[in-house]
């Protein structure tokens, strides 16, 4: 599978804004002729947590929706990041995932709210793990603060998740436990990580990109550099197979001791 990670700063509170940027992005992204395209975090609206009931996006529309009409056009894959959805009142930090023709194959709301900015008083918790299939490859996708719970991408793993996908919006000074957060999952899984994360500086927070394409093994693919950039990696998932038969950390795992 060959990636292309779109890093990009985001218009605080300006949907419109930042739905017209991300429209040309993905259509330079597609010039590379990548098979997945993924975007980073709340890209609709960032973090104008203040406003968020009334910028958001309404069920999908008309950001994430937009990107599945792209998808369709340009016959990607698309991760489209994550945006602000509001749904029967109520505000998640949702993922879209569309496929070549459009179709919406999955939908994820991140399940860890970050308690730092007491993201509980504004968004909802999804109650659900994502695990879908692309072009016949069975992914995974999770969202920023969830990297920091193993259980989520072990669960996800051991459901047959072979790419497991981050879009994020981590900060300063937190690029530490970012760079080995991201390797600690490829290598205590055996999977692919590929991780989306925006730049730029938004009140006090600077964000340092760094998104990532880490193999199996835990090795760095790609690493992104302070800036807006566009990254093609690609992904040999027959790697995937052979870590696992060569080195059997999932076979040899002893349950009953960690109930």
């Amino acid at each position: 599978m060959k990636v292309a990670v779109i890093q990009m700063d985001i218009f605080l509170g300006k949907p419109v804004e930042n739905l017209n940027k991300v429209e040309k992005l993905i259509r330079k992204a597609a010039l590379e002729n990548p098979d997945l395209i993924i975007l980073p975090e709340m890209w609709n609206t960032s973090y104008a947590l203040d406003k968020i009931k009334d910028i958001a996006d309404e069920d999908g529309k008309p950001c994430a929706h937009r990107v599945g009409e792209l998808a369709k056009e340009l016959q990607v894959n698309i991760i489209a990041g994550s945006v602000a959805d509001k749904r029967e009142e109520k505000v998640y930090n949702t993922s879209y995932v569309f496929n070549r023709l459009g179709e919406t194959v999955a939908k994820y709301s991140k399940v860890h709210l970050f308690g730092l900015m007491r993201e509980w008083d504004y968004l909802e918790r999804g109650k659900e793990r994502c695990l879908f299939k692309l072009d016949g490859i069975t992914c995974g996708l999770i969202i920023c603060y969830d990297l920091r719970f193993p259980e989520l991408t072990r669960r996800l793993t051991l459901d047959g998740a072979k790419i497991i996908f981050v879009p994020a919006q981590w900060p300063y000074p937190r690029l530490h436990p970012w760079m080995i957060l991201n390797q600690a999952r490829a290598i205590e899984n055996q999977v692919y990580i590929v991780s989306a994360n925006r730049v730029g500086e938004e009140g006090k927070a600077k964000f340092f990109g760094h998104s990532l394409v880490v193999d199996p093994l835990g090795e760095i693919i790609y690493q992104g550099s302070e800036q807006e950039e566009i990254k093609v990696a690609d992904l040999d998932l027959e790697k995937v197979d052979s870590v696992r038969k060569k080195m059997t950390c999932l076979e040899d795992r002893y349950e009953e001791v960690y109930r």
